[in-house]
């Protein structure tokens, strides 16, 4: 792992501490930012987040989807697990936490926008960082690279429905207009110009040095995306700090439950490790670049869905250096 990998933790933690601070002693700056729409999609952030897509996509193989016939069980894992069972168990959690368990910590307008958040990354499954997991755990790059590959195909589809009818099923206002657009801008569009990127470049070496150049702007624009938002948040933020914890805590279950859940289908189905542990590994990471952009799309910069996203981003790298301990203790129970 590089450098800003594997401290991506910390990053994301200096980074709220910025935009909380720069907030302060700066709101015009990030009142002016959140003020650049246009269709209901921040500019400033659209470039970020395209930032971050785009050199993900450019690692989307549609030569690997030949493949599938090879090993169909762990991809079947994978594809039932992100998108039969996860949105719907975190849109669950999120009701359950923060309509009942929560509910005298939280203002029911409050509770409705960190549910839409939650709901948003468990509607959007797999980062380019599965490819570390998989390295970290012996796993078969070349499947890793196939189970990803059909992942964000199958995402172009599945993404705004899922979301649409959960949130509807939430109550939550849905703007079709809006949910639609952001999936051609940060799924669709980021995909065809991947693909169209790969195309020209040809040779696997020369795709790799060019995603190896432009991978620090993904790092960059998630960063400075993270203190946008925080400057925004900041004075929430530090009015109710104890709000950080508390939607960390079904981000947490839900991590944790669809790894077992995945892991053990593997297991029982006597999927190979080298399969296994990188096919629950996606199931339990979210694309969290695309749930924070269709976030602030949706709810805008300074709502509690975003903050929901970002949250999500703070204990991605942790959660998933664990689990991949995990899986590698538990190689040799593997046939």
């Amino acid at each position: 792992m590089g450098l800003f990998e594997r401290y991506l933790s910390v990053w994301i933690a200096l980074a709220m501490v910025a935009g909380i601070a720069i907030g302060a002693t700066l709101p015009g700056l990030v009142e002016a930012i959140a003020a650049a729409e246009l269709a209901s999609v921040n500019l400033v952030v659209a470039v970020l987040i395209w930032a971050m897509v785009y050199p993900m996509m450019v690692g989307v193989d549609p030569g690997s989807l030949k493949d599938v016939v090879k090993q169909p069980r762990g991809l079947a894992i994978t594809l039932a697990v992100n998108w039969l069972i996860k949105p719907f168990t975190m849109a669950a959690l999120g009701v359950l936490f923060f309509e009942v368990v929560f509910a005298d910590l939280i203002a029911p307008e409050d509770a409705q926008q960190y549910i839409a958040g939650l709901i948003l990354l468990g509607a959007a499954p797999c980062t380019a960082m599965v490819f570390v997991w998989s390295h970290l755990t012996r796993g078969d790059e070349s499947y890793t690279l196939l189970q990803v590959s059909v992942n964000d195909v199958v995402m172009v589809f599945a993404f705004a429905p899922i979301v649409a009818f959960l949130l509807g099923v939430t109550d939550i206002a849905v703007p079709w207009g809006t949910l639609i657009l952001s999936v051609v801008l940060f799924v669709a569009l980021p995909l065809a110009a991947g693909l169209w990127t790969r195309a020209r470049l040809g040779s696997e070496d020369r795709i790799e040095a060019f995603r190896n150049r432009v991978k620090p702007w993904s790092v960059i624009g998630l960063i400075a995306t993270v203190v946008i938002l925080f400057g925004l948040q900041g004075q929430v933020i530090l009015d109710r700090p104890q709000v950080i914890a508390l939607i960390a805590v079904p981000i947490l279950l839900q991590s944790y439950g669809i790894f077992a859940l995945a892991y053990a289908a593997a297991y029982m189905l006597r999927v190979p490790h080298r399969i296994a542990a990188p096919c629950a590994l996606i199931g339990t990471s979210n694309f969290f670049e695309l749930a924070v952009a269709v976030a602030i799309s949706l709810f805008g910069l300074n709502s509690g869905a975003a903050l929901a996203t970002v949250v999500g981003v703070l204990v991605e790298v942790p959660v998933m250096l664990s689990l991949v301990a995990f899986a590698n203790r538990t190689r040799a129970r593997f046939t």
